[in-house]
């Protein structure tokens, strides 16, 4: 049985770096494979009308998403130790 790419991303929470759709707050409540490729359906924290589909892959990229809910302090200040 092959591995499934990205296991845990149901239920996952992001911040996106720059605010999408009016929002930084996501959390993952669906998953589509198609073909060799995840898509993640994202839906606003604070807004449950807010939903776009994106590949998975995307996730991993920190310049764009960071794992679990973090505020734009703890976002600064996680830049500036990585600097």
């Amino acid at each position: 049985m092959a591995k499934q790419k990205f296991p845990y991303l149901v239920g996952s929470k992001w911040t996106a770096t720059q605010q999408t759709w009016g929002w930084r707050h996501f959390q993952v409540v669906n998953r589509k494979n198609q073909g060799q490729w995840v898509f993640a359906e994202m839906v606003a924290s604070c807004d449950s009308t807010v939903r776009f589909w994106l590949n998975a892959k995307q996730l991993k990229d920190r310049s764009l998403w960071k794992p679990g809910w973090q505020s734009l302090q703890e976002m600064k200040e996680i830049e500036e130790d990585e600097l």
